[in-house]
C-alpha cells in the first residue's frame, strides 16, 4: 500500500496549484486572438447560412430567423428611436451616426453575408429579444468569434446593459481597438471620430 507522507501531499498540492495557475495564465493572456479563442471542436454543431446583413449587429438567416449579436452595439443607420438615443449619447448629428452605421454594416456584410455560422445561446440571458430576434454569440466555420471580431476591429461598442458571459472579453477587444484607432475609433473620411 502506498503511504502518503506530509511532504508528498505538500508537493502534490503545490504541483496542482501551479498547473492550475499556468492554465489560468495561458487562457487569460491569449484571448485577443478571436480566431483561436473561438475554435469549435464539436462536429455536431449546426451551421446556418447568413442570407442578409440588416445592420452591423443584426442579420437574417436563410431559414427566416433573425439574429441579434449579443454584447455589441453598432451605430444606427435607419431612422428610429435608437438613432435618437445614439444622437443624445454621442452628441453627434443623425447624418453622422447614420453614415457610421452604414460603414459598420458594410464591414460586417463583407465577412458574414453568404457565410455559414454557428449560433451559441447565452446561458445567462433570454433566447429572443422583444422583436423576436435570436440573441446569440456567433462563430464562422473557421471558429472566428464574430461578435468579438466586430468589436476588435472597431466597428461596434460593447453593449453591457445586460450581464452576459463574454463582456470581459469584449471589453478587452474594445480597449484594444480604441487604443489603436481601429475602425470607427480612428479617422473616418469626412466624419468626426466615433464617440470615445
Amino acid at each position: 500500500m502506498f503511504k502518503l507522507t506530509g511532504k508528498l501531499i505538500s508537493t502534490l498540492t503545490t504541483l496542482i496549484i501551479l498547473g492550475g495557475a499556468g492554465v489560468y495564465y495561458f487562457i487569460n493572456n491569449n484571448n485577443l486572438n478571436v480566431t483561436d479563442n473561438a475554435k469549435l471542436s464539436d462536429d455536431k454543431k449546426e451551421y446556418h447560412f447568413v442570407k442578409k446583413v440588416v445592420d452591423g449587429d443584426t442579420f437574417n438567416l436563410e431559414n427566416g430567423d433573425k439574429v441579434r449579436l449579443l454584447g455589441i452595439d453598432t451605430p444606427e443607420k435607419y431612422e428610429s428611436k435608437k438613432l435618437d438615443r445614439d444622437v443624445e449619447a454621442t452628441k453627434q448629428d443623425k447624418k453622422t451616426i447614420k453614415k457610421l452605421g452604414q460603414i459598420a454594416s458594410e464591414y460586417v456584410k463583407k465577412f458574414v453575408e453568404g457565410k455559414k455560422v454557428y449560433l451559441e445561446k447565452e446561458p445567462n440571458y433570454d433566447d429572443k429579444d422583444r422583436y423576436g430576434r435570436l440573441l446569440r454569440w456567433v462563430y464562422l466555420e473557421d471558429g472566428t468569434f464574430v461578435n468579438g471580431k466586430i468589436v476588435k476591429d472597431g466597428y461596434a461598442q460593447v453593449y453591457d446593459k445586460f450581464p452576459v458571459s463574454k463582456l470581459d472579453e469584449l471589453r478587452k477587444y474594445q480597449k484594444d481597438a480604441r487604443e489603436n484607432n481601429r475602425g470607427l475609433w480612428g479617422p473616418v473620411e469626412g466624419l468626426e471620430q466615433f464617440s470615445k
